[in-house]
């Protein structure tokens, strides 16, 4: 039997669709399952700290750094093909992750998931747009974000469930029926698709210079305030991917087979909608990673809490991004991208008016905000993106797209993080040098705000001065952390300029009609 029987040409693309759904689930949940793991992992496999931080940032760094290289290989080899690469290898290294005996073979399986990951994501955008007509792909996408927002909000809840009640590798081995189903799924519903205009080679100039210029820019982000921005390898990542960057533009305008085709990445749209993709991640993942630390620190609430008080957010932008991709579908992406990062804009800077005194009642509302207005962004920009260049290009458009966000994302937490730094560490040189410290415990206590090791150093000072100090460090922490997310208000004004400014408000092409220099979609037998 070549097919399912429930799978017919009537009802295929949405068979497909929630087959990329399943998958997306899977990458995004693996983004945020794994952090409330963390302590677990520490003492199960005595851990070193560097360890654990390496468990995070490697997945990120891999991620990363092959997003545009998958998805122009999808582009060349076949998307379903590279997609379902994506699955196998995502699964066996979920596999050897939850098998780990051991802290390296844990941070190996974690790099090999961003690599299955770099594969999957820009795939499963690029075979919706593949799948569906212009005029249907903001309702599609509009759902593939939706799903991506319930991974993010399931994230923190399920890694507490199953690493309270069943073990951190339950984490990992969640991953392996998810992926079963979407490989069976997709390999009966979903049609092969490639760029019929190039052939089968691989521009390996393109693919080193990428790699390295876009690994270097990221783990100088990640590693930044740890590393501290005027340290010797900071500098040296820096200028490396300055240099790698400008290599592979020169190494792209030269070859004859380029991975990126500069012309179609002059289109307004698709440089706007970048611009945008950039823009949201940086105000979203650093708001979501500091206000989880305010949540914690200053409130009160255990990381298990904490992630069950996002979800008014979160499930606001899985309400919100589906209907989002349908009114995308009738009035274009200008309107509800400009509408939605102004919502955004404003629900940061109510934020940012935080006092130590605040409770989850003022809050509640703005995470709210903060959610339809997310959701009111995502699916039209990645909409719009996909929309402004030709269907053979889908593979390549989604991985730029992809590590636009992701850049964006860790760019975010990297910049509001430094200034939040800077802030502390102004705000406490001077206020705890008049209490009864010594200089080694103000140093700690500097270097430590925000750390959950804090509680346990104050138990070691007399009430009083614990008291004192306690006091001192919450309001360092929520100043520095209301000048913060100014920060990421005025990215977010900056994202609605971005939005009035290149996109045009039209909507997608009527059913049966071919955009202008968009080649009408090739399919070819598996």
């Amino acid at each position: 039997m070549s097919r399912l029987h429930a799978i017919t040409e009537q009802n295929r693309k949405w068979w497909t669709l929630g087959s990329m759904s399943f998958a997306l689930f899977m990458i995004m949940l693996d983004n945020t399952v794994v952090n409330v793991a963390l302590p677990s992992i520490q003492s199960d496999l005595d851990a070193s700290l560097s360890a654990l931080e390496w468990t995070i940032n490697i997945y990120t760094l891999t991620f990363a750094v092959l997003l545009v290289t998958g998805g122009r290989l999808g582009d060349i080899f076949g998307r379903r093909r590279a997609f379902l690469f994506g699955v196998v290898v995502f699964a066996l290294s979920s596999a050897t992750a939850g098998l780990a005996p051991d802290e390296s073979w844990l941070v190996a399986s974690r790099a090999l998931q961003g690599v299955g990951a770099a594969f999957m994501m820009p795939a499963t955008l690029s075979i919706i747009t593949n799948a569906f007509p212009p005029h249907e792909r903001g309702k599609a996408i509009g759902t593939w974000a939706g799903v991506s927002a319930l991974a993010l909000a399931l994230g923190p809840v399920v890694g507490g469930f199953l690493t309270e009640e069943v073990s951190w590798r339950a984490i990992f081995f969640l991953n392996l029926p998810v992926a079963m189903l979407a490989v069976f799924v997709t390999l009966f519903a979903t049609k092969e698709s490639r760029d019929p205009n190039v052939p089968r080679t691989v521009d390996y100039g393109g693919v080193a210079t990428i790699t390295v210029g876009v690994g270097a820019l990221v783990l100088a982000l990640v590693e930044g305030n740890d590393w501290g921005w005027g340290s010797p390898r900071v500098v040296a990542l820096l200028v490396t991917a300055v240099i790698a960057l400008v290599a592979f533009v020169l190494v792209e305008r030269g070859s004859r087979f380029p991975m990126v085709e500069f012309e179609f990445l002059r289109s307004r749209t698709f440089a706007g909608t970048n611009g945008i993709a950039f823009v949201v991640s940086f105000s979203m993942l650093a708001m979501f990673f500091f206000m989880a630390l305010y949540m914690q620190n200053i409130l009160g609430y255990s990381p298990l809490e904490a992630g069950v008080r996002f979800l008014p957010s979160t499930v606001l932008i899985i309400i919100a991004a589906p209907l989002a991709g349908r009114l995308t579908d009738r009035i274009g992406a200008r309107v509800p991208i400009a509408v939605g990062l102004s919502l955004v804009a404003v629900a940061l800077y109510m934020q940012s008016r935080i006092t130590v005194d605040t409770t989850y009642s003022y809050l509640l509302p703005l995470m709210s905000l903060m959610g339809l207005g997310i959701g009111l962004t995502m699916s039209p920009m990645s909409t719009a993106a996909m929309n402004a260049v030709d269907a053979t290009k889908a593979g390549l458009a989604s991985g730029i797209l992809s590590m636009s966000r992701m850049v964006g994302g860790t760019f975010g937490v990297a910049a509001v993080g430094a200034l939040f730094q800077h802030m502390s560490d102004s705000r406490l040189e001077s206020r705890l040098g008049d209490l009864p410290l010594s200089s080694q415990q103000q140093a700690w206590f500097a270097d430590n705000l925000g750390s959950g090791d804090v509680p346990s150093r104050l138990q070691q000072l007399d009430p009083g001065t614990a008291r004192e100090v306690g006091g001192v460090l919450k309001e360092a922490f929520v100043h520095s952390l209301s000048a913060s997310l100014k920060l990421s208000t005025a990215v977010a004004v900056a994202g609605v300029v971005i939005a009035l400014t290149t996109l045009r408000d039209s909507r997608a092409p009527a059913r049966g009609t071919v955009p202008a220099g968009v080649a009408p979609v090739a399919h070819r037998p598996d």
